[in-house]
């Protein structure tokens, strides 16, 4: 099998899907651990979502909501973020461990505002028209990526972002499109094939960040080699 280094990586969905397929067999054990924890984590907001079904007196209901907000946008975030950095370290070969899912408690408020941050920003465009919404989804996928490798704050990653996936949106909605079905298909497969589908998934996104930090060296000029 050849072996490609990660600065050679290049941000196109065909490249993403087949690399992180690779990464995907490559890290599954620890990958797929990691896949349960996110799905853990995610329980309590997805019973939340279907609470509607219940019969709940107004104020368990509207305690409910208030516990329910405080965990998606301060507990949530710093596990998501925390996965995207596990996956980026798969992608490039480094040290994959399940610890890190703890990581983004280190730079929480950074997590939790980039988070809070980008979430207004799509939800303000999408108010707008739905384009523009997913336009501005696309541009600011890498902002969890930026938070976690960079170590920036909530408004540099957003920048940062922006400026990292011009001329790469398009390619990101088509990753992004292809993943809903990707997943869908997981879930047809006896649901729990739902968990590498996820991997690959997520695997992909995280080899598509890499390679568009390949396409935009001055952003990071110290990462690489200008001879």
């Amino acid at each position: 099998m050849e072996i490609i280094d990660y600065k050679s990586y290049y941000p196109s969905v065909s490249f993403s899907l087949s690399k992180g397929w690779e990464k995907m067999l490559q890290y599954f054990l620890p990958l797929f651990l990691v896949s349960i924890i996110i799905m853990l984590i995610d329980g309590p907001v997805n019973a939340s979502a279907k609470h509607e079904n219940w019969n709940i007196p107004f104020i368990i209901e509207f305690f409910g909501i208030i516990v329910g907000t405080v965990y998606f946008f301060l507990l949530r975030p710093a596990f998501h973020y925390s996965a995207d950095y596990i996956y980026i370290q798969a992608i490039r070969d480094g040290e994959v461990e399940i610890r890190d899912i703890v990581r983004g408690f280190d730079r929480y408020w950074n997590v939790v505002l980039a988070n809070l941050l980008k979430t207004m920003l799509v939800g303000m465009a999408t108010i707008l028209l739905i384009i523009p919404g997913i336009v501005v989804a696309c541009r600011l996928a890498f902002v969890s990526y930026l938070v976690m490798d960079k170590n920036m704050d909530a408004i540099e990653a957003v920048e940062t972002s922006w400026k990292l996936t011009r001329g790469f949106g398009w390619r990101i909605f088509g990753l992004a499109f292809l993943s809903v079905f990707i997943i869908i298909f997981g879930l047809i497969m006896l649901i729990v094939g739902v968990f590498p589908a996820s991997i690959w998934v997520s695997a992909a996104f995280a080899t598509m960040y890499q390679g568009a930090l390949n396409q935009h060296p001055e952003l990071f000029p110290e990462e690489y080699d200008f001879e």
